[in-house]
């Protein structure tokens, strides 16, 4: 189509080219110019027209020329750019005219050129804010080489390392306000006023005082490690002053309205607690001297208490017996027992958690011996209230807590050993000899009970064997229960069996037999007036063996089985 139109346009400029020579010759004609003149004039307009179109040509000539010019330059300038951005080079389509070229890699040159524009930009207010975060972290900053241009890998790069170092500033920013304002709050309890030129630096207002940097986050972290030391000994210098003024107030006899009145006085800081708490202890220490008698008789009564806290047996009480006797009260007297009792203080806290676990053994030592003396009691089977079923239960819980509490001692007693290189003492005795002796102890006094026990009965076995003086009597079976007269040469067998009336009524057995309700207590009796008191002795000395719990309580509930078979049935017969 457009062929058609440049032709047609073509045939009327060469027409319209003929039209106006006709019309030049009709004027040249009417005018009379001769043929020479004419000719002459039709040479100056084609000379005319050839140099008009000559030029056009020259001028169309020179724009191709530029426009070719132009891709090569646009080309060139585009290869650089992207050499420069670190972008791929692009290609052109295949079949595109000159000016759709220099078009097409112009436009792409002025995009990229556009974009070089924007990430200089970019880059220089991403290094501005990068350099000022690294400043104030002391920090390194991201590295882009001076007088090229990022690519835009390292422009996202730097943008994320501009944000790592915010969030790092942030934290930062929390911890610094973190530990001035616990810097500032341990200075004012402890009224502690700054003095190093960090320590202004920590409480003063001025949040630019400081550089985030990690070094001074290490400078305030040790400043607050030294104040907190300072606080704890602080605090440990209060108690001991208060644990001391408290001390001298109980051996002065202070009214507790006068203490109070002094304590209502500390509302303070840590250091006029101090000072306030040792113009006390110096007041009271005044007062002490006046009236060392009185103040030395109450130490030594709190240095007994402990004493028994500590389970200090005769002999290491008797080493300091000839300074709790002297009856000479003088500053040196007392300094003497101050320092006994401070030791044995010191020796209660490093035992405490043995000294504990032996006391709360001791509880339950007494509770076994308790119900080992119940078990032995004929009444207890009365049962009243349910407290037969409770005494077993507890007995049973002891059982169990005694063993549990001996290994436990055992282990702590090995581990003191192994830190202290020293035996602990209780009673005078080790903590597991003391142990096994009060097992001996209890097993020797369950035997003198049971030789007891057997010596009894064998003077009762006697006594049934000796003829009786009195003539041998019958009972009604109608008398009451109450009125029977016991005689140490009847077997009698009271059973109660239903009468005629509804009611029970007593049945006394004279034969030797007892009826078959009774052969078990009555095997039981013969089976133990069988063995002397010595032999029974010797065969419990064999079978218990000091130190192993179960074996001991195995042999107690069968002896235990034993003798409430032996009470069942001396309750049966008297």
């Amino acid at each position: 189509m457009s062929s058609r139109r440049s032709e047609a346009l073509a045939v009327s400029l060469v027409s319209g080219i003929n039209m106006a020579m006709g019309r030049l010759v009709d004027i040249w004609d009417s005018i009379g110019i001769m043929e020479e003149q004419r000719v002459e004039r039709m040479e100056a307009v084609k000379k005319h027209i050839e140099s008009l179109l000559n030029d056009m040509i020259t001028e169309e000539a020179a724009l191709k020329q530029r426009i070719g010019s132009n891709i090569t330059n646009f080309q060139t300038q585009l290869e650089n750019l992207c050499l420069e951005m670190s972008l791929e080079p692009s290609k052109l389509e295949e079949g595109l005219t000159v000016l759709q070229k220099e078009k097409h890699l112009r436009l792409q040159v002025e995009a990229l050129l556009k974009e070089k524009t924007e990430r200089l930009k970019e880059v220089r207010g991403l290094q501005q804010e990068d350099e000022e975060l690294c400043v104030e972290l002391c920090a390194t900053p991201y590295y882009i080489p001076t007088g090229s241009l990022p690519s835009r890998t390292q422009l996202e790069e730097l943008r994320q390392h501009i944000q790592t170092l915010t969030q790092e500033k942030d934290s930062r920013v929390k911890v610094f306000a973190g530990l001035r304002e616990d810097i500032g709050r341990m200075m004012q309890e402890m009224g502690h006023e700054p003095e190093t030129s960090l320590e202004k630096e920590a409480v003063c207002n001025d949040d630019d005082v400081f550089l985030l940097t990690q070094e001074n986050i290490k400078a305030l972290k040790l400043l607050l490690c030294q104040l907190e030391l300072k606080k704890k000994s602080l605090t440990s210098t209060r108690d001991e002053l208060k644990g001391r003024a408290v001390s001298l107030w109980e051996r002065l006899d202070v009214p507790e309205l006068e203490r109070a009145g002094f304590q209502e006085g500390l509302l303070g800081p840590l250091s006029e607690d101090v000072a306030l708490w040792q113009r006390e202890v110096d007041r009271l220490e005044v007062q002490q001297k006046a009236r060392l008698g009185d103040v030395i008789c109450k130490v030594r009564q709190e240095l007994v208490h402990y004493w028994d806290k500590c389970m200090f047996g005769p002999a290491q009480r008797e080493v300091f017996n000839s300074h709790f006797c002297d009856d000479s009260f003088t500053e040196c007297l007392l300094s003497i027992h101050e320092a006994e009792l401070q030791r044995v203080k010191a020796c209660y806290e490093k035992a405490r958690p043995l000294l504990e676990n032996v006391d709360k053994w001791e509880k339950n030592w007494a509770l076994f011996q308790d119900f080992e003396r119940k078990a032995s009691d004929p009444n207890r089977f009365s049962n009243r209230g349910g407290a037969l079923l409770k005494e077993a239960k507890e007995r049973v819980r002891v059982q169990k807590m005694l063993p549990k509490l001996e290994e436990e001692l055992r282990i702590g007693v090995e581990d003191w050993e192994k830190i202290h290189g020293s035996p602990i003492l209780v009673r005078g005795q080790k903590v597991m000899e003391y142990i096994s002796s009060q097992w001996e102890e209890h097993r020797l006094q369950r035997g003198k009970e049971k030789n007891e026990r057997m010596t009894k009965k064998g003077e009762t076995t006697q006594t049934f064997k000796t003829p009786s003086k009195r003539p041998h009597g019958g009972i009604s079976v109608g008398s009451t229960p109450n009125k029977i007269r016991k005689t140490p040469n009847q077997t009698m067998l009271r059973s109660t069996c239903p009468s005629t009336s509804g009611t029970p009524s007593a049945f006394i057995s004279m034969s030797a037999k007892p009826p078959l309700s009774a052969n078990k207590g009555q095997k039981s009796r013969a089976l133990d007036s069988s063995h002397t008191p010595l032999q029974e002795l010797n065969s419990e000395k064999k079978n218990l063996r000091i130190g192993s719990y179960s074996e001991f309580t195995s042999e107690l509930s069968k002896k235990t089985n034993q003798d409430a078979i032996l009470n069942s049935t001396a309750k049966d017969i008297f």
